[in-house]
């Protein structure tokens, strides 16, 4: 049996590449999962470079998830956003912010191929080779260049522009949940970038906004709706990291509800907060005793 060490040295990195190309914890979970059971049935020293050979085959095995996952998610009900990974806030002194992780971010790689997205997050995030990025989806080096080529021009063309300075995304974070609980709109209109959207992912169990809510009236206005139907007795609601930045996590205990909010911060501003409600979505967190199941991102 190949040595489980080796393959542990590599954990935290093939869960990062599977969740990338996936969007979903679960299925990151499987695809590490699968990559280990093909890792024990290995003969001890058969592989010379266990880093290279395992991205190959966790890359793999979430390339060949993509064409299931795109089918079901054209019959979803309403906006479609990743499963989000949440920990407790991080250390204020880490300025830069992971935008590779970023639920905005993961949104637009949704729009991409899954031959697309696993040539992107593979050579664009993670510097791995188009040789081997070419044995994980199955096409020539020359092929897979374009992709991640065709790739990148998208994402630059649609990724919401990110502020890297972690203070002051958590400023307007904090400025964002002041507003919203003091029920004051002008607070409110003064953190919102002009064209902000809101995204809610319901997936049709819970009521959410099938549509995205466009521009910083619509809003504050949407977000001071949800804030006046928030029971002050039962509800809690705290910053925590959402991939990987300040975003808000919140929970009703005695009416079973929760949902996870990433957002995006420009210039001060914030430009997008998506919202994740689906409960589906939330099972790998327990939002109402605390937070389990910490992965790294």
């Amino acid at each position: 049996m190949a040595e489980p060490a080796a393959f542990e040295e590599q954990r935290t990195r093939l869960w990062g590449v599977a969740y990338r190309i996936t969007g979903s914890v679960a299925d990151a979970d499987d695809a590490v999962q699968e990559a280990w059971l093909r890792w024990q049935a290995l003969p001890s020293g058969r592989v010379a470079d266990p880093r290279a050979y395992l991205t190959t085959v966790v890359s793999h095995i979430c390339y060949d998830q993509l064409g299931s996952a795109r089918a079901r998610r054209e019959s979803y009900v309403g906006p479609w956003l990743p499963e989000p990974v949440v920990t407790e806030a991080g250390p204020e002194d880490r300025v830069t912010l992971d935008e590779s992780v970023g639920l905005a971010l993961l949104t637009v790689l949704e729009r991409l191929t899954p031959a697309e997205r696993t040539a992107f997050v593979l050579h664009d995030v993670f510097a791995v080779p188009f040789p081997e990025v070419a044995e994980a989806v199955g096409r020539s080096p020359e092929a897979v260049r374009q992709l991640a080529s065709r790739a990148r021009r998208r994402v630059r063309a649609e990724a919401p522009r990110r502020s890297v300075d972690r203070e002051q995304h958590r400023r307007a974070v904090d400025a964002f949940l002041s507003a919203v609980l003091g029920g004051d709109l002008d607070a409110l209109l003064a953190v919102l970038d002009p064209e902000a959207v809101w995204r809610s992912d319901g997936g049709g169990k819970v009521a959410a906004a099938r549509v995205p809510i466009v521009g910083a009236a619509q809003v504050a206005r949407f977000a001071l709706r949800l804030a006046r139907a928030l029971d002050p007795h039962t509800s809690r609601i705290a910053v925590r990291d959402v991939n990987g930045a300040p975003g808000l996590v919140l929970a009703d205990p005695v009416r079973g509800w929760a949902g996870v909010y990433g957002i995006t911060v420009y210039d001060g501003r914030i430009t997008e907060v998506d919202a994740v409600v689906n409960p589906d979505k939330l099972r790998h967190l327990d939002l109402f005793g605390g937070l389990t199941g910490e992965r790294g991102v």
